[in-house]
């Protein structure tokens, strides 16, 4: 049997993969017509600046014009931009592991991990395609931005399936940990296997909360260690749902400290405001463990970074 031949791309630009769409039929009379319509988010000023400048290729490789008629059922190439530059974001990451077909990084807070919204350049995805120049790196799982720690990426597509089916069939082995408030209770159950059935809330989307019914998060919660009034707490998710780990600290009354989604979810910066970086999340995905299923090889991946343990409730004169 025959393979299927590979479709065209053209090379990623500042690490940025182009991205294609298909013209679909409807009343297009020129490629800007389409554009302004298929892609509304992108203004016609916009598109018509990157037309003129051959930012938008057919299927060949050469660069499409505004007035150019629109053919239906034919492929555009462009590549992702902002309208406005993107601020830096004053954080590193670090390659962990390298080799032909995996990657292992340590993602720093505040980084999103893939281009969205108002972030392209200043996304892990994007950063390690600059850095390594490997076009095909494609991420195994996710963190939220808010979220330090390990992340795997792989290299190779015919190398992803196996990969990615270690997350699906749950054979990988996953550390997390947090710092969140100390407490007398709940430290005399620890270590404690916290079983729940999470479900987003209807009232706030971007929050998670525990509902009645067959549970469908599962997380040990260990302690590592006192300090004051906050602790450090061990986490190992035995299944990944949406901020299972957020939810779940926060059920047994110990949201993570800097977390500004639970227990009341903070409203996000208004457009032109510096960010703040001072509070970051106290979340790390310490660890991550398992069986190559492409070398047999046993790997193990581990953050080098600490997470704070001072009180952010204190002032320094107070501390």
């Amino acid at each position: 049997m025959s393979r299927a031949r590979p479709v065209w791309s053209p090379p990623m630009r500042e690490g940025v993969s182009a991205s294609r769409v298909a013209v679909t039929p409807g009343p297009w009379s020129t490629v800007l017509v389409f554009l302004v319509h298929r892609l509304s988010t992108v203004s016609p000023e916009d598109w018509r600046e990157r037309l003129g400048r051959g930012e938008v290729l057919d299927t060949q490789g050469r660069a499409v014009s505004a007035d150019d008629a629109c053919v239906i059922h034919s492929t555009l190439w462009y590549w992702r931009t902002l309208d406005t530059p993107e601020p830096r974001i004053p954080f590193e990451l670090e390659i962990l592991f390298q080799d032909a077909w995996l990657l292992a990084v340590d993602k720093p807070h505040f980084l999103p991990m893939t281009p969205k919204g108002r972030y392209v350049q200043e996304t892990l995805l994007v950063r390690l395609k600059r850095l390594t120049g490997i076009e095909t790196l494609v991420p195994m799982h996710r963190l939220d931005r808010e979220t330090a720690g390990v992340v795997l990426f792989s290299v190779r597509p015919e190398t992803r399936h196996a990969y990615q089916s270690m997350f699906r069939d749950r054979v990988i082995h996953k550390v997390y940990e947090a710092v969140a408030p100390w407490s007398d209770a709940l430290a005399a159950t620890l270590p404690l296997e916290r079983r729940s059935r999470l479900a987003e809330r209807e009232e706030a989307f971007m929050q998670m909360h525990e509902v009645p019914g067959e549970p469908n998060a599962v997380t040990r919660i260990d302690l590592i260690e006192r300090h004051g009034p906050l602790a450090r707490y061990r986490l190992t998710p035995q299944t990944g749902q949406k901020h299972q780990l957020r939810v779940h600290l926060n059920a047994l009354g110990i949201p993570i400290v800097g977390d500004r989604i639970y227990p009341v979810l903070q409203p996000d910066l208004a457009p032109g405001a510096e960010p703040d970086y001072t509070e970051p999340l106290r979340l790390l995905a310490r660890e991550i463990a398992f069986t190559d299923p492409v070398t047999g090889e046993p790997r193990r991946f581990a953050s080098p970074r600490t997470l704070r343990l001072d009180d952010p409730t204190l002032t320094p004169s107070t501390a």
